[in-house]
């Protein structure tokens, strides 16, 4: 009898995208991982991919995005971990590092309300995550933290700086691992509306 990837839990298979447009691989193969395997990140990765980030597109090159990590099994990784919420904490916690993701709202010019902040450091993430999919490496960003605990922790002037969202970083593991509803959610195949529902023609 065949064998399908959703019974062998081959995830990247299972997660691919399925498009109807010749999509590029990159697009089609990122997607939020939960479950994430003992090899560690290493510092070239991270610095890689954070500078894959650095080259997107910003409102007059402003370059609003912050970001903060740190590697698993350090004082700061248990930092992060403990901001997150308690739907993040039991998959995050075998990251192999965390990434706090933040923007200054704030023009470096002028100093005046930077209106487009939030999109830039979107927009940053995307490259950051079509990077590390190219090396291996999958994310899973989490709107799901303490935003009073990570600001207190992180000493965030919020004048000027607010936080996103944590990142996840790691090298995929067995899915079979994790506790439910994560392990069907990781295993269940990803679908998007049907372009019409969010494009139209003028």
């Amino acid at each position: 009898m065949e064998t399908t990837a959703l019974e062998t839990h081959d995830t990247r298979a299972i997660k691919e995208a399925r498009t109807t447009h010749a999509v590029l691989p990159l697009i089609r193969q990122r997607w939020s991982a939960r479950a994430f395997s003992d090899r560690p990140i290493t510092e070239e990765e991270l610095h890689t991919v954070f500078e894959a980030a650095s080259w997107a597109p910003s409102a007059m090159n402003e370059q609003p995005w912050r970001y903060r990590y740190a590697l698993r099994g350090t004082p700061w990784f248990a930092a992060l971990w403990e901001c997150l919420l308690p739907g993040n904490q039991p998959w995050a916690q075998n990251a192999g590092a965390l990434v706090v993701c933040s923007g200054l709202v704030l023009l470096h010019k002028h100093n005046q309300p930077n209106h487009s902040w939030q999109h830039d450091v979107g927009m940053a993430n995307a490259n950051l995550l079509t990077q590390a999919v190219s090396m291996g490496i999958y994310g899973h960003l989490m709107g799901g933290f303490d935003h009073a605990k990570a600001n207190s922790a992180l000493s965030i002037d919020t004048t000027t700086e607010e936080l996103v969202c944590f990142l996840a970083l790691g090298h995929l593991g067995d899915p079979g691992g994790l506790p439910e509803p994560f392990l069907t959610r990781e295993i269940t195949p990803r679908t998007r509306r049907p372009l019409p529902e969010t494009v139209t023609a003028l």
